[in-house]
């Protein structure tokens, strides 16, 4: 029995609405309770800004026009795209807990602080009210700071770097993820030395925290071969979207976010992550004029040039290809030194029948970790080895930037990341 959609109209164009509920499953195809919801292919129609693209809206897809955003779980914020569809940059992410873009807002018991003059007598100030909307607020970076990566000193990347490998909850514990390493070798000559698989078990229920969900969703939006354009979408840009809001949710990224704001980098989160995504998800042409590659495809994805494999250093994106069969592991180069996760090991395997001779990548990492460590290193020492410390033990991080083209007067891109021996 279905409850059908009452819409009053009041003065000053308000609406008041109610959602028609279904009680069997004809309600698949309608947009009852869908109203924004991410692209589910097991319903035959969708209920989201993008099926009016796609042509595969719900025939009621008109009452979500109706809803007040403000009571759905989903925020939806606008997207300006600027020079090309997968460089989003206004209002991809909002902080709950600064005031960027919320000075003198009304009270609103659902935001975790407030921004208005009250909330100094109430004590729930968000940390950055006197910085963005009290008195003395400015447009500069910190006061009293220059704001350059020179600042920044080894031990304190150092030091930085341990907290954020102290911050990483999302990681996988020792009984998560069981490798057979196998033959060790300096094995350049594309030779299979191991029988077995490297990865023996992983407890793939990690793969359902948020942010490990949200890094997987990702992994097939992009083609691996240079030269070949990268087909962007509004799906995958909404994709970009949720991963960095997950990962800004954790403690890991909130850390190197507090880190850079103290050295005056960054004023607001909002800038933090905008950068980031510029620096990670901007397409730029590793072959002659495509938007081929990107930071993040790079570095978590891996890529195919001249018959070899390029980047790809992401062991959760290795175990998920080893367990399709497009992974043939050869062999190991190099065992770090931590008796549990993170670890960190360099190997050599076959991709599909193309060729990584050495590939290190983080093992049992949690995304943001990987994400965070890379973003410390690529903004802090671009295009330079740098040494961080995870639980006590030193491992270096080599940087480069792209140099052929640039992002907001100059900035560069990442070209790659990844740990080095």
């Amino acid at each position: 029995m279905k409850t059908l959609l009452v819409i009053l109209l009041l003065s000053g164009n308000a609406v008041i609405w109610a959602f028609e509920t279904c009680s069997n499953d004809d309600c698949k195809n309608s947009c009852n309770n869908r109203c924004g919801d991410k692209l589910d292919k097991s319903y035959s129609c969708q209920c989201n800004v993008h099926c009016e693209r796609f042509g595969d809206c719900c025939n009621d897809y008109s009452i979500c026009s109706y809803i007040d955003p403000g009571l759905n779980e989903v925020t939806h914020h606008d997207i300006t795209v600027l020079y090309d569809c997968c460089q989003v940059t206004t209002k991809i992410y909002t902080a709950p807990d600064s005031c960027q873009g919320r000075c003198k807002e009304k009270f609103n018991k659902k935001n975790p602080c407030h921004c208005n003059k009250k909330c100094d007598k109430h004590k729930n100030c968000c940390s950055d009210y006197y910085e963005l909307c009290g008195r003395g607020a400015s447009n500069n970076i910190g006061e009293g700071q220059t704001g350059s990566r020179t600042d920044i000193s080894k031990d304190e990347i150092k030091a930085v770097s341990e907290i954020l490998y102290q911050s990483d909850l999302n990681k996988a514990a020792e009984s998560d993820i069981k490798l057979n390493k196998q033959e060790m070798s300096q094995n350049t000559k594309k030779e299979d030395l191991c029988a077995e698989p490297l990865y023996h078990h992983v407890n793939e229920e990690i793969f359902k925290r948020p942010t490990f969900k949200a890094f997987i969703a990702l992994l097939n939006n992009y083609d691996r071969k240079t030269g070949t354009d990268e087909a962007c979408t509004h799906e995958h840009i909404e994709e970009q979207k949720i991963f960095l809001q997950q990962i800004m949710k954790t403690k890991v990224m909130k850390e190197l976010f507090k880190f850079f704001h103290k050295k005056g980098l960054y004023k607001t989160e909002q800038e933090f992550v905008d950068d980031l995504n510029k620096m990670w998800f901007g397409l730029y042409s590793r072959s002659s004029g495509e938007q081929d590659s990107s930071g993040f495809e790079h570095v978590f994805v891996g890529e195919v040039k001249k018959g070899k494999v390029s980047g790809f250093h992401s062991w959760i994106r290795f175990y998920l290809l080893e367990k399709e069969g497009m992974i043939n592991y050869y062999s190991h180069n190099y065992d770090g030194p931590w008796e549990n996760y993170p670890d960190v090991l360099g190997k050599q395997f076959e991709w599909d029948y193309f060729h990584k001779e050495v590939g290190t990548q983080l093992i049992g990492s949690s995304p943001e970790f990987d994400f965070a460590l890379y973003s410390l290193c690529f903004i802090s020492r671009p295009g330079k080895k740098c040494t961080v410390s995870m639980g006590g033990h030193d491992i270096c991080i080599q940087t480069y930037e792209w140099t052929k083209t640039s992002y907001n007067k100059g900035k560069k891109f990442i070209a790659t990341a990844y740990p080095t021996f």
